[in-house]
């Protein structure tokens, strides 16, 4: 199988509200896939679950907020039954602390550490047998440059993206056998509302677009042959090459 189509397939997207996530689930649907869009809040969600439809797509959204588990697990039981099934997971949703680690509290790297970590682990298990039936099930976690190398004043949320990569190399290789497929993109500064309170320092028009990112999704996604990315390392073009 050297390309597939997204037409029908079923993708659910965390933080599908703003920024990335919300620049995948509109892409994801222009490619004809069916999308399950979930953040906080409903209301949130109301935009992007708007314009997938004027569009043509179709959205169903679900409030979560992946800092409860008890609702991540209502999040994976609710999801599949909204279209029949489940293709693709997306996950997507992050917070973040811009402090020195002097002035990081408890409350704070424990929020980084249950939204940027914990939740993906959860959500992952809870959906994994039903992606197990699907012929071409993958698993995209959205990490960070800061998963790879460290950064001053990040340490709670740089903790939390190593934290993602290591789970996500044990998950690619616990549901292989599956048939499912596990990708990590971790990107350099992205135009989005968190690297901006984080980087103001940044010129937004040299950022990584989210659109930018959505291409190389979609590539993913698409080119499911006998060859696999197991994670994809993107920077912005204005940045210094290989940054690891």
């Amino acid at each position: 199988m050297d390309s597939i189509s997204l037409q029908n397939r079923i993708a659910l997207v965390t933080g599908a509200s703003r920024g990335i996530g919300k620049s995948l689930a509109l892409r994801l649907a222009e490619e004809g896939a069916g999308l399950i869009l979930t953040a906080t809040t409903l209301e949130s969600l109301g935009e992007t679950e708007a314009e997938i439809r004027a569009g043509g797509g179709t959205a169903h959204a679900i409030a979560c907020d992946l800092s409860e588990p008890s609702q991540i697990r209502n999040l994976a039981e609710e999801a599949p039954k909204v279209f029949g099934g489940l293709d693709i997971l997306v996950n997507n949703a992050g917070v973040s602390v811009n402090k020195p680690i002097l002035a990081t509290t408890d409350e704070e790297w424990d929020r980084c550490q249950a939204v940027n970590a914990r939740a993906i682990f959860i959500l992952c298990r809870e959906t994994i047998p039903v992606l197990s039936e699907s012929d071409a099930a993958t698993i995209l976690n959205i990490g960070s440059v800061v998963g790879i190398k460290g950064y001053a004043n990040q340490g709670a949320y740089g903790a939390s993206k190593h934290a993602l990569m290591g789970f996500t190399k044990v998950l690619a290789q616990e549901v292989q056998p599956l048939g499912i497929r596990v990708h990590a993109i971790n990107p350099g500064a992205v135009n989005t509302e968190m690297v901006r309170t984080m980087r103001p320092d940044l010129d937004p028009e040299g950022l990584i677009q989210p659109e930018a990112l959505a291409d190389w999704v979609v590539y993913l996604l698409t080119h499911r042959n006998s060859a696999v990315i197991d994670d994809l390392h993107l920077r912005r073009a204005s940045g210094d090459p290989w940054f690891s």
